[in-house]
């Protein structure tokens, strides 16, 4: 899904080039969880395969009535809904840290360092039995101790609220979206309403289209559009930009990242052969209008390898190999 991007459309805009390519993010459509799916009721077993690939979970939570769209637990109840995902993750999660308990005082037997491990995990385990999820856990920080322990309830979660239309123009007047907002606020995790049926029909209109479509509604951009930042912004990713008239694009990096390794997205040769970075921030670019006028005012700067590229960043990248 390409990840909507205000800033490079304007890029485009200046530069009217042969190419524009945004930033993209990969969402897996994985089937619904049902009760059981940790002891691989369903597609239990796949289910928690699939997940187990992903970096973070969007949860869809259904948010209306309606006596035509079936539910499979035969009524609507989001917190419901929620608790059965949350349950089934944290299931799994108990077996896999069980098995991590064993192995760790096994091997305490002949390193007492093992110890501190096994204590960490009986104080999850006691955690997770009481059906809360890893990602609630304070005491021990399991993801930074322990990178290799890949906890299905660790993964952090966005909330995607799927309303019908009349709930979607005004999602704080529906009790079951105030519901999933409070359940999510207790988790640190986030909400974003959407309505499928009318993603659906948006999904048919050309960008033209889409924004009276969008106007007519009273909103400013789609549902999706929305989860699709929240997503991105929630695995901690951030754009910087390259422009020119053959290409403006937007590349994909961790937030933190330093200038030659922000380069390597591009090539590895520019992370090889890194000289200096030639950076001009979106906001002084617009500012001035063009890149000529942005360096007669001395604001493209020439950063070095020690550069945490900013949100935002447009880069041209020196190098020699």
């Amino acid at each position: 899904v390409a990840v909507p991007d205000h800033r490079l459309d304007k890029l485009a805009e200046m530069y009217h080039p042969k190419k524009t390519t945004p930033a993209v993010i990969e969402f897996v459509d994985i089937a619904g969880l049902v009760k059981g799916a940790s002891r691989g009721e369903g597609l239990g077993n796949k289910f928690l395969g699939n997940i187990r690939m992903t970096d973070a979970i969007v949860h869809v939570v259904r948010c209306f009535d309606d006596e035509n769209v079936i539910h499979v637990e035969g009524s609507t109840d989001p917190i419901r809904d929620m608790d059965t995902s949350d349950l089934e993750l944290v299931m799994a999660d108990l077996e896999m840290v069980e098995r991590r308990i064993d192995k760790a005082k096994k091997a305490a037997k002949g390193d007492k360092k093992f110890l501190q491990e096994a204590a960490d995990f009986e104080g999850l385990r006691d955690w997770l039995n009481d059906g809360k999820s890893a990602r609630t856990y304070e005491a021990v920080d399991i993801a930074q101790e322990y990178p290799d322990c890949e906890l299905l309830s660790l993964k952090p979660v966005i909330y995607a609220a799927n309303l019908d239309e009349d709930g979607f123009a005004d999602p704080h007047g529906v009790e079951y979206y105030r519901q999933v907002e409070e359940r999510a606020q207790a988790q640190g995790a986030q909400v974003i309403p959407v309505c499928a049926k009318l993603e659906a029909e948006i999904a048919e209109l050309d960008a033209e289209e889409k924004k009276m479509f969008l106007d007519d509604l009273g909103i400013a951009e789609s549902g999706l559009d929305r989860l699709v930042k929240a997503s991105y912004s929630l695995l901690g990713l951030i754009s910087y930009l390259t422009s020119g008239e053959d290409e403006c694009r937007a590349w994909t990096i961790k937030r933190g990242t330093k200038a030659p390794q922000a380069a390597g997205k591009i090539h590895s040769d520019f992370e090889r052969g890194f000289i200096r970075a030639e950076v001009v921030s979106y906001d002084d670019l617009m500012a001035c209008g063009t890149m000529a006028a942005a360096r007669e005012k001395g604001l493209i700067r020439s950063e070095g390898k020690e550069y945490v590229v900013q949100d935002g960043d447009i880069i041209l990248f020196r190098f020699n190999v």
